[in-house]
């Protein structure tokens, strides 16, 4: 099934069940882009609900599960007034929704969203180390394995092309709109080679095949930019404070 009929099929199937419970359903992330790529990009789906007591949870029980089975995420449910409350915390998560949405079904509660970022920054740090610790860690249990590390690269490359922009933010620079773009600036601005994630892009993209691509270089490379990036943003946003 394609991508356009899995997405109306989802809705069908919540409007069933949830029928005046549900205020909107937001396609989000590079599925809500031109970079979407149906090998590599998830299918990310938030939907705003009036009510989410145990009853109603319960409600869309079958229609998740359907779409967790289609090999999806599973939707994030919130309440409008959750939303609105939680925004400082999810600051690098709303921040994403609102530079890359599609409504699906329903309101546009997005745009009019107030994101404080007073806790971005602290956000940022954090996810960017934690990630590059977790890099680490999968790579070690690899134990050398060129086709897995190849995989870890390819698996994590989204997740810190998205910290890269975000760390752009925080440090006052108004980020490009493309992936490729963003790792260029802040690789041009905290001085680390934006190429590993170049080609990684080209594998996620189809440009490029796997086996063109040398694992164990490209991720010496990877995981150099990752950490020189880490340094230059945890002293340069400290610097920044005092």
């Amino acid at each position: 099934m394609a991508k356009e009929e899995q997405l109306a099929d989802l809705v069908t199937r919540l409007r069933k069940v949830a029928e005046g419970n549900l205020l909107s359903v937001i396609l989000y992330g590079s599925a809500a882009t031109e970079e979407f790529h149906p090998k590599h990009s998830d299918l990310n789906i938030l939907c705003i609900m009036r009510d989410l007591s145990p009853e109603a949870l319960s409600k869309l029980h079958a229609a998740s599960l359907w779409w967790a089975k289609k090999g999806h995420p599973a939707p994030l449910f919130f309440t409008l007034e959750e939303l609105h409350r939680c925004a400082d915390i999810f600051a690098i998560e709303l921040l994403d929704i609102k530079a890359a949405r599609r409504i699906i079904y329903g309101e546009d509660v997005i745009a009019p969203l107030a994101v404080p970022t007073q806790l971005h920054r602290l956000h940022v740090e954090r996810e960017l180390r934690n990630n590059a610790l977790r890099l680490r860690q999968y790579y070690i249990m690899q134990g050398g394995d060129s086709r897995k590390t190849l995989a870890l690269m390819l698996a994590s490359v989204s997740t810190f092309v998205a910290l890269f922009r975000h760390a752009l933010i925080a440090l006052g620079e108004d980020p490009p709109s493309t992936k490729r773009a963003s790792v260029g600036r802040l690789g041009a601005l905290l001085g680390f080679d934006p190429s590993p994630f170049h080609a990684l892009l080209d594998v996620r993209e189809g440009r490029k095949r796997e086996r063109e691509v040398d694992a164990q270089a490209t991720f010496d490379k990877y995981l150099a930019a990752i950490l020189k990036a880490n340094e230059e943003v945890d002293r340069r946003l400290e610097t920044a404070v005092r």
